[in-house]
């Protein structure tokens, strides 16, 4: 093979590898925030059945009768699917609901009077595990509901 035929050919590596590289890049603008990452899916996922799920159920279903008071004032534990309204937080507030506790976490965020069933995990997990059962939540979520969580983050969260 002639240096001039070694040239051509790696010359069109090269444009085709920019090609592609171009091509996944437009595809990931379009396609909104990317599903968090296999590994924190499936450790969260085991946190969420060992921790979550006696509440929130082993399908994210949440429990009967979810917008309903008990008779303690006290609402049954929503769903994390599509059916709740969990997407529709920033990840500050699940964050601080989850690792606080729903009464705290809403008076830290100065929002007094919440009856909330929901407990803090502070002292049972680490903020890396809250942060995985979050992924591993979000992960089931559909495009469109990652990408309304995402902005809800982004307008919410970033200075």
């Amino acid at each position: 093979m002639t240096q001039r035929r070694r040239l051509a050919i790696g010359g069109m590596a090269i444009v085709a590898t920019a090609i592609a590289v171009i091509a996944f890049t437009l595809q990931e603008r379009r396609s909104g925030p990317p599903a968090p990452s296999e590994g924190a899916r499936i450790s969260g996922a085991a946190i969420y059945a060992a921790q979550c799920a006696n509440c929130h159920g082993a399908n994210l279903e949440g429990q009967a009768n979810w917008r309903e008071r008990n008779e303690d004032g006290v609402f049954p534990a929503p769903p994390h699917d599509a059916d709740g309204h969990t997407w529709h937080h920033p990840d500050s507030v699940l964050f601080a609901y989850t690792k606080f506790g729903g009464q705290e976490a809403m008076r830290r965020m100065g929002v007094e009077g919440v009856t909330s069933g929901m407990p803090g995990f502070a002292g049972q997990l680490a903020d890396e595990e809250i942060r995985a059962v979050l992924n591993f939540v979000k992960s089931t979520w559909s495009e469109r509901m990652r990408s309304y969580q995402e902005e809800q983050t982004r307008q919410t969260d970033d200075p």
